[in-house]
């Protein structure tokens, strides 16, 4: 089965935006609303086992500050908090203080010159996938992706399958014609439970998680001067990845059958 198209998640993944960007939008926006919390580093990465920012902010309340989970308009200021975030995330995005990790234009721009399609499946909000593209790749940069999943299009997030589900539905594929990029256990699980082959690239939060089954691991996408650094797999005598890797790797998943794919 050829690969036609690649689906990337976006936060840790396509940027490193978690400890720098999201975290510091959560604090700015409880230290605007009065709130006594401060997720630290450390926090904040038990904090993203808990998949979306209004999920997030909703178990934290619930474990740490039970007295705000309890008031009466707690889902508003659920709601609030999280548009706030979002606002200030993208200020951020828009100063240039969030790049997109090392090689991955090149790959992106690589994919799109050999006619491979391109979408995006996140639990971040449309907003801020745009404020990232449009700041990293120009104002055309989301039209570089022909489906874009985020946010509250499905019910469920990762590591449930819907977000992938909803994505294939719109690009009028099956799993095995894409391959997916992810960077935490949450990610590979909902995509695998989709019936996707899988690429991890890691990042500080997600290193040593669990991933079993991804089609190969690395520590980044590698780019001149950053030799590509596998975890897991092979890189075939490549320095970075490319279109041809990622078709090699897509290949390699299929060949090994649906047993290393998914948990269907």
């Amino acid at each position: 089965m050829a690969l036609e198209a690649v689906i990337f998640d976006v936060d840790g993944t396509l940027a490193d935006t978690e400890r720098d960007g999201h975290r510091v939008a959560f604090n700015a926006a409880f230290a605007e609303a009065g709130l006594g919390w401060h997720w630290d580093a450390a926090l904040y990465g038990q904090l993203l086992s808990v998949t979306g920012g209004k999920e997030r902010i909703r178990h934290y309340a619930e474990r740490f500050d039970s007295a705000t989970a309890r008031r009466a308009d707690f889902a508003e200021l659920v709601q609030r908090l999280h548009q706030r975030k979002t606002r200030l995330y993208t200020d951020l995005v828009a100063q240039g203080r969030i790049a997109l990790r090392p090689g991955v234009g090149r790959l992106l721009e690589a994919l799109r010159a050999e006619g491979l399609r391109l979408a995006i499946a996140t639990t971040t909000t449309p907003d801020n996938v745009q404020a990232l593209l449009e700041a990293n790749l120009g104002p055309a940069g989301p039209a570089w992706f022909e489906v874009i999943g985020a946010g509250d299009v499905v019910g469920a997030k990762k590591p449930a399958p819907d977000i992938y589900t909803w994505v294939l539905d719109r690009l009028g594929l099956g799993p095995q014609a894409c391959l997916a990029v992810e960077d935490s256990e949450n990610g590979l699980r909902s995509s695998q439970q989709a019936g996707l082959a899988t690429l991890v690239v890691v990042n500080d939060y997600t290193l040593g998680q669990d991933f079993a089954g991804a089609v190969a691991v690395i520590g980044g996408f590698g780019a001149p001067g950053q030799p590509l650094q596998m975890l897991r797999g092979r890189a075939h005598g490549k320095r970075w990845v490319d279109p041809d890797l990622l078709r090699i790797w897509h290949a390699e998943a299929w060949r090994a059958g649906k047993d290393a794919l998914s948990y269907r």
